[in-house]
């Protein structure tokens, strides 16, 4: 491939980690892209954001599309325009905030199978060393995945999730977002219309909003999963719309 290729970055959201990427990174792979997918370390919305940018910074070169799943959308949204040569913005199933919103106020209202009076009817909620006075992170419960996250998913898929999910400290939900990359960098969104943690509706409003190139599909909250391709044609897209 040229030299002014880019280099495709995968950043996972929370309960989940790089390997959520998988069925995307070894097609991109096998057509000649460089493609990194550094874990999200799900402790911060800031701290989470400097460390992409960070990574950005040291560990490409060149072009790169940014890509974002999730919370990870949140996280490129604060880290695109920090670090590294980012020319586009793909967004997975995310959040997409502006500037001063919080992941708890977007899915405040929205029907969110997350967005509960009670967090322990869907959350397992532990403590853990060096967290902020009153922070605690959060596992998904087994039926929460069964029904709200990965709800298109084989049963076994599902189960594996349920194993080796990475929890999210509640800060990282509660942090306002800074200054979005997506008000100076194009951005595409892929949006599974049967997800359930961030409805389909409040994914249309945060991707119109950012001018997105917009992809629907009748996907369960883990589209990159259950429906590769589209994640695939979307990062196809901003490529040869950069190049």
């Amino acid at each position: 491939m040229p030299e002014s290729t880019p280099t495709i970055v995968l950043v996972h959201g929370a309960w989940a980690d790089a390997s959520s990427w998988n069925a995307v990174i070894v097609p991109l792979q096998a057509q000649g892209f460089t493609v990194l997918a550094p874990p999200n370390e799900l402790r911060g919305l800031t701290s989470d954001a400097a460390y992409i940018a960070s990574f950005l910074a040291q560990r490409t070169s060149g072009p790169v599309v940014l890509v974002g799943h999730s919370y990870g959308g949140a996280v490129i949204t604060n880290a695109g325009a920090q670090g590294g040569d980012v020319k586009a913005l793909v967004y997975v199933d995310a959040f997409i905030p502006d500037e001063g919103e919080t992941v708890v106020g977007i899915l405040d209202g929205s029907g969110s199978a997350l967005a509960v009076a009670d967090p322990t009817t869907v959350f397992d909620v532990a403590g853990y060393p060096g967290a902020p006075e009153g922070a605690a992170e959060a596992f998904l419960k087994p039926d929460t995945v069964h029904t709200a996250f990965a709800q298109d998913l084989p049963e076994a898929d599902r189960w594996t999730i349920v194993a080796t999910q990475r929890p999210a400290s509640f800060v990282a939900n509660v942090t306002p977002s800074g200054p979005p990359a997506w008000k100076t960098i194009p951005s595409w969104a892929v949006l599974g219309t049967e997800d359930r943690v961030i409805p389909i509706g409040t994914q249309r409003r945060m991707a119109a909003r950012a001018n997105a190139t917009i992809t629907e599909v009748d996907a369960s909250h883990v589209s990159m999963v259950s429906h590769p391709e589209v994640t695939l044609a979307a990062i196809q897209a901003a490529v040869a719309a950069i190049s």
